[in-house]
Protein backbone atom coordinates (compact mmCIF):
# COMPACT_ATOMS: atom_id res chain seq x y z
CA UNK A 1 0.00 0.00 0.00
CA UNK A 2 2.05 2.90 -1.29
CA UNK A 3 -0.49 5.41 -2.57
CA UNK A 4 -4.07 6.47 -2.16
CA UNK A 5 -6.10 8.02 0.62
CA UNK A 6 -7.43 6.47 3.81
CA UNK A 7 -10.95 7.55 4.75
CA UNK A 8 -11.64 7.23 8.45
CA UNK A 9 -15.02 7.15 10.16
CA UNK A 10 -16.38 5.37 13.25
CA UNK A 11 -17.76 2.53 11.11
CA UNK A 12 -17.43 1.16 7.59
CA UNK A 13 -20.05 -1.11 6.05
CA UNK A 14 -18.45 -3.09 3.22
CA UNK A 15 -21.70 -4.45 1.78
CA UNK A 16 -21.82 -7.45 4.08
CA UNK A 17 -20.18 -6.56 7.38
CA UNK A 18 -19.95 -3.52 9.62
CA UNK A 19 -16.32 -2.78 10.57
CA UNK A 20 -15.05 -0.64 13.45
CA UNK A 21 -11.62 0.97 13.88
CA UNK A 22 -11.06 0.43 10.17
CA UNK A 23 -9.88 2.77 7.40
CA UNK A 24 -11.22 2.60 3.86
CA UNK A 25 -8.35 3.08 1.40
CA UNK A 26 -9.14 4.42 -2.08
CA UNK A 27 -6.94 5.33 -5.05
CA UNK A 28 -7.61 6.23 -8.69
CA UNK A 29 -11.35 6.00 -8.17
CA UNK A 30 -11.24 2.44 -6.77
CA UNK A 31 -11.32 0.81 -3.37
CA UNK A 32 -7.91 -0.59 -2.45
CA UNK A 33 -9.08 -2.31 0.70
CA UNK A 34 -10.00 -2.06 4.36
CA UNK A 35 -7.16 -1.65 6.83
CA UNK A 36 -7.13 -1.48 10.63
CA UNK A 37 -6.50 2.14 11.52
CA UNK A 38 -3.55 1.22 13.70
CA UNK A 39 -1.99 -0.65 10.76
CA UNK A 40 -1.82 2.37 8.45
CA UNK A 41 1.79 3.25 7.58
CA UNK A 42 3.11 6.29 9.37
CA UNK A 43 2.39 9.41 7.37
CA UNK A 44 -0.09 7.68 5.04
CA UNK A 45 -2.52 10.30 3.62
CA UNK A 46 -5.70 10.14 5.66
CA UNK A 47 -8.93 12.07 5.98
CA UNK A 48 -11.36 11.87 8.85
CA UNK A 49 -14.88 11.89 7.41
CA UNK A 50 -17.38 13.78 9.52
CA UNK A 51 -19.99 11.02 9.57
CA UNK A 52 -21.07 7.97 11.57
CA UNK A 53 -20.68 5.32 8.87
CA UNK A 54 -19.26 4.90 5.39
CA UNK A 55 -21.25 2.61 3.10
CA UNK A 56 -21.43 1.63 -0.57
CA UNK A 57 -23.25 4.17 -2.70
CA UNK A 58 -26.90 3.31 -3.20
CA UNK A 59 -28.12 1.63 -6.39
CA UNK A 60 -31.65 2.45 -7.56
CA UNK A 61 -33.17 0.61 -10.51
CA UNK A 62 -36.41 2.61 -10.69
CA UNK A 63 -36.03 6.39 -10.98
CA UNK A 64 -38.63 8.22 -13.04
CA UNK A 65 -37.27 11.65 -12.25
CA UNK A 66 -35.78 14.12 -9.82
CA UNK A 67 -34.68 17.71 -9.52
CA UNK A 68 -37.84 18.90 -11.26
CA UNK A 69 -37.25 16.66 -14.29
CA UNK A 70 -39.29 13.65 -15.41
CA UNK A 71 -37.60 11.42 -17.99
CA UNK A 72 -40.81 11.05 -20.00
CA UNK A 73 -41.08 14.83 -20.33
CA UNK A 74 -37.40 15.82 -20.67
CA UNK A 75 -35.61 13.04 -22.57
CA UNK A 76 -32.33 14.92 -22.93
CA UNK A 77 -28.83 14.25 -21.67
CA UNK A 78 -28.99 17.34 -19.47
CA UNK A 79 -32.34 16.17 -18.11
CA UNK A 80 -30.84 12.80 -17.22
CA UNK A 81 -27.85 14.55 -15.65
CA UNK A 82 -30.22 16.63 -13.49
CA UNK A 83 -32.04 13.49 -12.33
CA UNK A 84 -28.77 11.79 -11.40
CA UNK A 85 -27.48 14.84 -9.55
CA UNK A 86 -30.73 15.18 -7.59
CA UNK A 87 -30.49 11.60 -6.35
CA UNK A 88 -26.73 11.68 -5.75
CA UNK A 89 -27.36 14.22 -2.99
CA UNK A 90 -29.30 11.48 -1.22
CA UNK A 91 -26.62 8.82 -1.62
CA UNK A 92 -27.60 7.19 -4.92
CA UNK A 93 -24.46 6.70 -7.00
CA UNK A 94 -25.86 4.37 -9.68
CA UNK A 95 -29.35 4.42 -11.13
CA UNK A 96 -31.57 3.46 -14.03
CA UNK A 97 -33.59 6.38 -15.42
CA UNK A 98 -37.06 4.95 -15.90
CA UNK A 99 -39.46 5.70 -18.73
CA UNK A 100 -43.04 4.73 -17.96
CA UNK A 101 -45.80 3.77 -20.38
CA UNK A 102 -46.15 6.49 -23.02
CA UNK A 103 -46.31 7.11 -26.76
CA UNK A 104 -43.78 5.07 -28.73
CA UNK A 105 -41.94 8.24 -29.76
CA UNK A 106 -41.41 9.12 -26.10
CA UNK A 107 -40.04 5.66 -25.35
CA UNK A 108 -37.69 5.88 -28.34
CA UNK A 109 -36.40 9.30 -27.30
CA UNK A 110 -35.82 8.11 -23.75
CA UNK A 111 -33.75 5.18 -25.05
CA UNK A 112 -31.71 7.45 -27.32
CA UNK A 113 -31.16 9.90 -24.45
CA UNK A 114 -29.93 7.29 -21.99
CA UNK A 115 -27.64 5.81 -24.64
CA UNK A 116 -26.18 9.28 -25.22
CA UNK A 117 -25.85 9.92 -21.47
CA UNK A 118 -23.90 6.69 -21.00
CA UNK A 119 -21.66 7.55 -23.95
CA UNK A 120 -21.06 11.00 -22.42
CA UNK A 121 -20.10 9.44 -19.09
CA UNK A 122 -22.83 11.12 -17.04
CA UNK A 123 -21.98 10.10 -13.45
CA UNK A 124 -24.37 7.56 -11.98
CA UNK A 125 -26.15 6.51 -15.18
CA UNK A 126 -25.69 2.77 -15.71
CA UNK A 127 -28.69 1.81 -17.86
CA UNK A 128 -32.41 2.27 -18.38
CA UNK A 129 -35.65 0.82 -17.05
CA UNK A 130 -38.61 0.52 -19.42
CA UNK A 131 -41.64 0.31 -17.10
CA UNK A 132 -44.31 -0.66 -19.62
CA UNK A 133 -46.00 -0.30 -22.03
CA UNK A 134 -46.54 -4.08 -22.13
CA UNK A 135 -48.60 -4.21 -18.96
CA UNK A 136 -52.10 -5.14 -17.83
CA UNK A 137 -54.88 -2.55 -18.23
CA UNK A 138 -56.31 -4.02 -15.01
CA UNK A 139 -53.22 -3.03 -13.04
CA UNK A 140 -52.00 0.06 -14.85
CA UNK A 141 -51.98 2.32 -11.77
CA UNK A 142 -51.10 5.81 -12.95
CA UNK A 143 -49.81 4.54 -16.33
CA UNK A 144 -51.91 5.98 -19.14
CA UNK A 145 -54.02 3.12 -20.52
CA UNK A 146 -54.07 4.76 -23.97
CA UNK A 147 -50.46 3.74 -24.49
CA UNK A 148 -50.58 0.12 -23.27
CA UNK A 149 -49.84 -2.21 -26.17
CA UNK A 150 -48.51 -5.69 -26.99
CA UNK A 151 -44.81 -6.42 -27.34
CA UNK A 152 -43.70 -6.05 -30.96
CA UNK A 153 -40.56 -6.91 -32.87
CA UNK A 154 -39.54 -3.24 -32.78
CA UNK A 155 -39.81 -3.26 -28.99
CA UNK A 156 -37.54 -6.29 -28.72
CA UNK A 157 -35.02 -4.51 -30.95
CA UNK A 158 -35.08 -1.46 -28.66
CA UNK A 159 -34.79 -3.48 -25.47
CA UNK A 160 -31.77 -5.38 -26.79
CA UNK A 161 -29.80 -2.37 -28.03
CA UNK A 162 -26.13 -2.65 -27.15
CA UNK A 163 -25.65 0.99 -26.12
CA UNK A 164 -28.08 1.17 -23.21
CA UNK A 165 -26.04 -0.40 -20.43
CA UNK A 166 -28.16 -2.42 -18.03
CA UNK A 167 -31.72 -2.80 -19.33
CA UNK A 168 -34.70 -3.65 -17.15
CA UNK A 169 -38.09 -4.24 -18.77
CA UNK A 170 -41.19 -4.31 -16.58
CA UNK A 171 -43.99 -6.26 -18.23
CA UNK A 172 -47.09 -8.25 -17.33
CA UNK A 173 -46.50 -11.96 -18.00
CA UNK A 174 -50.11 -12.56 -18.97
CA UNK A 175 -49.68 -9.99 -21.76
CA UNK A 176 -46.43 -11.32 -23.23
CA UNK A 177 -45.54 -14.73 -24.66
CA UNK A 178 -43.28 -16.82 -22.48
CA UNK A 179 -41.05 -17.38 -25.51
CA UNK A 180 -40.51 -13.62 -25.76
CA UNK A 181 -39.59 -13.44 -22.08
CA UNK A 182 -37.05 -16.20 -22.69
CA UNK A 183 -35.71 -14.37 -25.74
CA UNK A 184 -35.25 -11.11 -23.85
CA UNK A 185 -33.59 -12.86 -20.93
CA UNK A 186 -31.22 -14.69 -23.28
CA UNK A 187 -30.24 -11.32 -24.78
CA UNK A 188 -29.32 -9.95 -21.37
CA UNK A 189 -32.45 -7.96 -20.59
CA UNK A 190 -33.53 -8.13 -16.95
CA UNK A 191 -37.21 -8.98 -17.19
CA UNK A 192 -39.18 -7.76 -14.18
CA UNK A 193 -42.83 -8.63 -13.69
CA UNK A 194 -45.16 -5.86 -12.65
CA UNK A 195 -48.38 -3.98 -13.33
CA UNK A 196 -49.86 -7.43 -13.67
CA UNK A 197 -52.95 -9.41 -12.70
CA UNK A 198 -51.17 -12.71 -13.38
CA UNK A 199 -52.01 -15.66 -11.16
CA UNK A 200 -49.41 -17.71 -9.29
CA UNK A 201 -49.09 -20.28 -12.08
CA UNK A 202 -48.52 -17.76 -14.87
CA UNK A 203 -46.05 -15.78 -12.78
CA UNK A 204 -44.14 -18.95 -11.89
CA UNK A 205 -44.00 -19.92 -15.55
CA UNK A 206 -42.59 -16.48 -16.40
CA UNK A 207 -39.87 -16.87 -13.79
CA UNK A 208 -39.02 -20.26 -15.23
CA UNK A 209 -38.80 -18.62 -18.67
CA UNK A 210 -36.21 -16.14 -17.44
CA UNK A 211 -37.90 -13.27 -15.57
CA UNK A 212 -35.71 -12.36 -12.60
CA UNK A 213 -37.49 -9.66 -10.61
CA UNK A 214 -40.73 -7.97 -9.66
CA UNK A 215 -41.31 -4.25 -9.87
CA UNK A 216 -42.50 -2.59 -6.63
CA UNK A 217 -43.64 -5.73 -4.81
CA UNK A 218 -47.34 -5.67 -3.82
CA UNK A 219 -48.10 -2.50 -5.78
CA UNK A 220 -50.02 -2.84 -9.06
CA UNK A 221 -49.98 -6.64 -9.00
CA UNK A 222 -52.12 -9.58 -7.97
CA UNK A 223 -51.76 -9.68 -4.21
CA UNK A 224 -50.87 -12.26 -1.61
CA UNK A 225 -53.89 -14.35 -0.57
CA UNK A 226 -53.89 -17.65 1.28
CA UNK A 227 -55.76 -19.43 -1.53
CA UNK A 228 -54.51 -17.35 -4.44
CA UNK A 229 -50.86 -16.38 -3.89
CA UNK A 230 -50.77 -14.25 -7.04
CA UNK A 231 -47.68 -12.59 -8.46
CA UNK A 232 -46.61 -11.35 -5.03
CA UNK A 233 -46.73 -14.87 -3.63
CA UNK A 234 -44.89 -16.32 -6.62
CA UNK A 235 -42.09 -13.79 -6.16
CA UNK A 236 -41.69 -14.39 -2.44
CA UNK A 237 -41.80 -18.17 -2.91
CA UNK A 238 -38.97 -18.11 -5.43
CA UNK A 239 -35.56 -17.60 -3.78
CA UNK A 240 -34.01 -16.58 -7.13
CA UNK A 241 -36.30 -13.58 -7.68
CA UNK A 242 -35.35 -10.03 -6.72
CA UNK A 243 -38.11 -7.90 -5.24
CA UNK A 244 -38.24 -4.12 -5.43
CA UNK A 245 -39.78 -2.43 -2.39
CA UNK A 246 -40.92 1.19 -2.05
CA UNK A 247 -40.31 1.97 1.62
CA UNK A 248 -42.19 5.22 2.13
CA UNK A 249 -45.12 4.07 4.28
CA UNK A 250 -47.59 4.96 1.53
CA UNK A 251 -47.03 2.15 -0.95
CA UNK A 252 -46.58 -0.69 1.55
CA UNK A 253 -47.50 -0.80 5.24
CA UNK A 254 -44.49 -0.80 7.58
CA UNK A 255 -45.65 -4.09 9.14
CA UNK A 256 -45.59 -5.77 5.73
CA UNK A 257 -42.15 -4.34 4.96
CA UNK A 258 -40.93 -5.73 8.27
CA UNK A 259 -42.50 -9.12 7.56
CA UNK A 260 -40.94 -9.35 4.11
CA UNK A 261 -37.55 -8.23 5.40
CA UNK A 262 -37.62 -10.98 8.04
CA UNK A 263 -39.01 -13.78 5.88
CA UNK A 264 -38.36 -12.85 2.26
CA UNK A 265 -35.57 -14.10 -0.02
CA UNK A 266 -32.37 -13.08 1.75
CA UNK A 267 -30.09 -10.98 -0.42
CA UNK A 268 -32.78 -10.40 -3.05
CA UNK A 269 -34.83 -7.65 -1.42
CA UNK A 270 -33.98 -4.33 -3.00
CA UNK A 271 -35.12 -0.86 -2.08
CA UNK A 272 -36.28 1.31 -4.97
CA UNK A 273 -37.62 4.84 -4.92
CA UNK A 274 -39.95 4.93 -7.95
CA UNK A 275 -39.10 8.61 -7.61
CA UNK A 276 -40.80 11.32 -9.62
CA UNK A 277 -39.58 14.81 -10.51
CA UNK A 278 -40.51 16.14 -7.05
CA UNK A 279 -37.46 14.58 -5.35
CA UNK A 280 -34.94 17.36 -4.77
CA UNK A 281 -37.45 19.94 -6.03
CA UNK A 282 -39.58 22.45 -4.15
CA UNK A 283 -42.60 22.33 -6.49
CA UNK A 284 -45.60 20.47 -5.05
CA UNK A 285 -47.33 19.82 -8.39
CA UNK A 286 -46.29 18.54 -11.80
CA UNK A 287 -47.99 17.18 -14.91
CA UNK A 288 -48.04 13.54 -16.00
CA UNK A 289 -49.71 12.67 -19.32
CA UNK A 290 -52.07 15.61 -18.95
CA UNK A 291 -52.95 14.91 -15.31
CA UNK A 292 -51.84 16.99 -12.35
CA UNK A 293 -49.87 15.15 -9.68
CA UNK A 294 -49.90 16.69 -6.21
CA UNK A 295 -47.50 16.20 -3.33
CA UNK A 296 -49.04 16.21 0.12
CA UNK A 297 -47.42 14.77 3.21
CA UNK A 298 -44.80 12.99 1.11
CA UNK A 299 -47.49 11.27 -0.95
CA UNK A 300 -47.95 11.82 -4.71
CA UNK A 301 -51.43 11.32 -6.17
CA UNK A 302 -53.58 12.30 -9.12
CA UNK A 303 -57.12 13.63 -8.67
CA UNK A 304 -58.75 10.23 -8.09
CA UNK A 305 -56.28 9.35 -5.32
CA UNK A 306 -54.16 6.95 -7.38
CA UNK A 307 -50.54 6.91 -6.27
CA UNK A 308 -48.29 8.46 -8.92
CA UNK A 309 -44.82 7.20 -8.15
CA UNK A 310 -43.14 8.47 -5.02
CA UNK A 311 -41.51 11.46 -3.41
CA UNK A 312 -38.88 9.14 -1.94
CA UNK A 313 -35.09 9.29 -1.96
CA UNK A 314 -32.94 6.27 -1.14
CA UNK A 315 -31.50 7.59 2.12
CA UNK A 316 -35.04 8.14 3.36
CA UNK A 317 -35.95 4.60 2.33
CA UNK A 318 -33.04 3.20 4.35
CA UNK A 319 -34.02 5.38 7.29
CA UNK A 320 -37.65 4.21 7.06
CA UNK A 321 -36.65 0.54 7.07
CA UNK A 322 -34.51 1.05 10.18
CA UNK A 323 -36.68 3.44 12.17
CA UNK A 324 -40.19 2.30 11.23
CA UNK A 325 -39.73 -1.34 10.29
CA UNK A 326 -37.14 -2.49 12.80
CA UNK A 327 -34.64 -3.63 10.18
CA UNK A 328 -31.00 -3.67 11.28
CA UNK A 329 -28.87 -0.99 9.62
CA UNK A 330 -26.54 -3.43 7.79
CA UNK A 331 -29.54 -5.23 6.27
CA UNK A 332 -31.17 -1.97 5.20
CA UNK A 333 -27.92 -0.73 3.66
CA UNK A 334 -27.51 -4.01 1.77
CA UNK A 335 -31.05 -3.65 0.40
CA UNK A 336 -30.04 -0.25 -0.98
CA UNK A 337 -26.67 -1.27 -2.38
CA UNK A 338 -25.44 -4.85 -2.54
CA UNK A 339 -28.74 -6.49 -3.51
CA UNK A 340 -29.69 -4.11 -6.35
CA UNK A 341 -26.12 -4.17 -7.66
CA UNK A 342 -26.34 -7.97 -7.76
CA UNK A 343 -29.61 -7.80 -9.69
CA UNK A 344 -28.11 -5.42 -12.24
CA UNK A 345 -24.88 -7.37 -12.59
CA UNK A 346 -22.78 -4.45 -11.36
CA UNK A 347 -19.96 -6.46 -9.86
CA UNK A 348 -17.94 -3.39 -8.86
CA UNK A 349 -20.82 -1.60 -7.12
CA UNK A 350 -22.77 -2.27 -3.97
CA UNK A 351 -19.70 -3.20 -1.90
CA UNK A 352 -16.46 -1.66 -0.66
CA UNK A 353 -14.09 -4.55 -1.19
CA UNK A 354 -10.88 -4.27 -3.19
CA UNK A 355 -11.52 -3.32 -6.83
CA UNK A 356 -14.91 -1.75 -6.25
CA UNK A 357 -15.69 1.64 -7.68
CA UNK A 358 -15.16 4.21 -4.94
CA UNK A 359 -18.86 5.04 -4.83
CA UNK A 360 -19.33 5.91 -1.19
CA UNK A 361 -22.06 7.46 0.92
CA UNK A 362 -21.19 8.89 4.32
CA UNK A 363 -24.15 8.82 6.70
CA UNK A 364 -24.68 10.78 9.87
CA UNK A 365 -25.90 9.11 13.05
CA UNK A 366 -29.49 10.01 12.10
CA UNK A 367 -28.93 8.34 8.68
CA UNK A 368 -29.05 11.57 6.75
CA UNK A 369 -26.38 12.01 4.08
CA UNK A 370 -23.19 13.80 5.09
CA UNK A 371 -21.27 13.44 1.81
CA UNK A 372 -21.07 11.31 -1.34
CA UNK A 373 -18.28 10.16 -3.62
CA UNK A 374 -18.75 8.74 -7.12
CA UNK A 375 -15.61 7.13 -8.45
CA UNK A 376 -13.72 8.71 -5.59
CA UNK A 377 -14.82 12.22 -6.52
CA UNK A 378 -17.11 14.35 -4.34
CA UNK A 379 -20.41 15.11 -6.03
CA UNK A 380 -20.91 18.78 -6.91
Amino acid sequence: MTDGMALIAPAVFDGDTMHRDTALVIAAGRVQGLVPINALPKGFPSRVVEAAVLAPGFVDWQVNGGGGVLLNDVPTVEGVRTIAQAHARFGTTALLPTVITDAQTVTERAADTVGAAIAAGVPGIVGIHFEGPHISPQKNGVHDARFIRPLAVSDIARLTRSDLGVVVATLAPECVDLDDIALLAAQGVIVSLGHSAADFERATAAFSAGARAVTHLFNAMSGLHHREPGLAGAALANPAVFCGLIADGHHVHPAMLDLVARTGPVGRLTLVTDAMSSVGCAADTFELNGRTVRREGGRLTVADGTLAGSDLDMASAVRFMVERCGVALPAALAMASRAPAALLGLSDRGHLRRGASADIVALNADLTVASVLIGGRPIP
